[in-house]
């Protein structure tokens, strides 16, 4: 018997599962495949409406009793850098950029394995082999690149920072990023997103997207100093100052997310 893929793209939700942002929480994911030619449209369709990519999979929150979750993105053009933010591009001004093709290294993995045990030791990723790492890079069937970042250190050029990240219609999309822990001093993390944000504006591009921003969790409050910054509730772009002012449904009730209309690319 011959089996053919379906036309359109299949949804689904995971089972319940431990919030990793907000305690005595249970998240749900709701989930597509990407395959075939039509990745790159659906990943620029989809992530305007929340979604996030994960090697061959998007996905945005889909929670029975929780909506505190929510997609951000910063507007290019319209960057504010705040005076700390400022003080982190001068400590930085000699880092080197470099974009790639999305292909995995070994100073990357050492990068990465270091980041990770000193971060996130406990975390989903900690188990992570060469080969995990190579396939979280490199299997991808819409336009990524690697954004890497390096310093000169005794006479040659030593990795310190990179980016996994889309390239959307319509902004950067950043998927995975990493940096050298043992240079706190440098605010890296922050340094990075600026540095997308110079990316997206040579690019004639108009956002820079971050990920879930998700209100009471305090890993996730830095991404509240970048301005303008939006986030996408209620089915819709809003700016997150906004946003910040509507009481997340964490305990009654149920997810506005559970019924948000998904709209596809119009030759699905």
């Amino acid at each position: 018997m011959r089996h053919t893929l379906p036309k359109n793209p299949q949804f689904y939700v995971t089972a319940p599962q431990d919030c990793p942002y907000l305690e005595k929480q249970v998240e749900r994911k709701l989930f597509t495949a990407l395959y075939g030619s039509n990745s790159r449209r659906l990943n620029n369709s989809l992530s305007k409406q929340g979604f996030r990519r994960s090697q061959n999979v998007l996905y945005r929150p889909s929670c029975s009793n929780c909506n505190a979750c929510m997609s951000a993105r910063i507007l290019s053009a319209e960057f504010k850098q705040s005076k700390s933010q400022k003080r982190i591009r001068t400590r930085n001004k000699d880092v080197i950029r470099t974009v790639n093709p999305p292909l995995a290294t070994d100073p990357q993995y050492d990068l990465f394995k270091r980041y990770i045990n000193t971060r996130h030791p406990n975390g989903g990723m900690s188990d992570m082999d060469a080969e995990d790492f190579t396939a979280m890079i490199e299997e991808t069937n819409v336009e990524s690149r690697i954004v890497e970042y390096y310093v000169n250190m005794n006479g040659k050029p030593e990795l310190i920072s990179f980016s996994l990240v889309d390239i959307l219609d319509d902004g950067i999309s950043m998927v995975y990023s990493v940096f050298d822990p043992d240079l706190k001093e440098r605010g890296l993390g922050t340094y990075m997103i600026m540095d997308h944000n110079d990316l997206a504006l040579e690019m004639k591009l108009k956002f820079v997207y971050l990920g879930y921003w998700v209100k009471g969790s305090s890993k996730m409050d830095y991404k509240k100093r970048f301005r303008p910054l939006e986030v996408f509730a209620d089915d819709k772009w809003v700016c997150a100052s906004k946003a910040s002012d509507r009481s997340p449904n964490i305990e009654n009730g149920s997810s506005e997310k559970q019924g948000m209309p998904i709209y596809l690319p119009s030759d699905q």
